[in-house]
């Protein structure tokens, strides 16, 4: 009698597929929701908020009821993840999933709310570029009175500007 051949499946953990959400995700429903949770980083009430008001499909079930998520979940959430890092409120997210679940048609529409959202990002940059050089300057200005204060000579104080322009 013929032995049926071992089938050897290289699955990866729920932390390695959320870290590195990439190539065609498997679609075998075997996460919890608590390694979701953990992989992740959101509380299992915002797992279950995100089903419902749709940013993820409903989730399948075990015979328990317990949510069973699939790999393809946890690429759309570490992608949710990198949206709401950007500022994206909940509802442009909400759009954006919704043209997804439209198909190819919606490319032009996607493409241009993720253009407007990265414009977003960069106006962020420049406004923190700003803020980091103010702090910069605050921070140089104390290192240079703390140092008058306890007598270290002028030579040995912390002065940011002359280790950049010497570098």
């Amino acid at each position: 009698m013929a032995v049926p051949a071992r089938i050897e499946v290289d699955l990866r953990s729920c932390a390695e597929v959320f870290g590195s959400p990439v190539g065609d995700p498997d679609r075998t429903p075997r996460h919890t929701i608590s390694e979701v949770a953990a992989a992740s980083g959101l509380t299992a009430h915002t797992l279950r908020w995100y089903e419902r008001i749709g940013l993820l499909d409903p989730v399948d079930r075990a015979v328990g009821g317990q949510r069973r998520y699939c790999d393809a979940d946890l690429h759309r959430l570490a992608f949710l993840g990198r949206l709401r890092l950007t500022g994206m409120s909940v509802a442009d997210m909400l759009k954006y999933v919704d043209m997804a679940r439209q198909g190819e048609e919606t490319y032009e529409g996607r493409r241009r709310l993720l253009e407007a959202q990265r414009e977003e990002v960069r106006q962020r940059i420049v406004d923190l570029q700003a803020t980091l050089a103010v702090l910069d300057y605050k921070i140089d200005l104390y290192a240079g009175r703390v140092a008058d204060k306890v007598g270290i000579p002028a030579k040995c104080q912390y002065n940011r500007v002359e280790e950049e322009q010497s570098a």
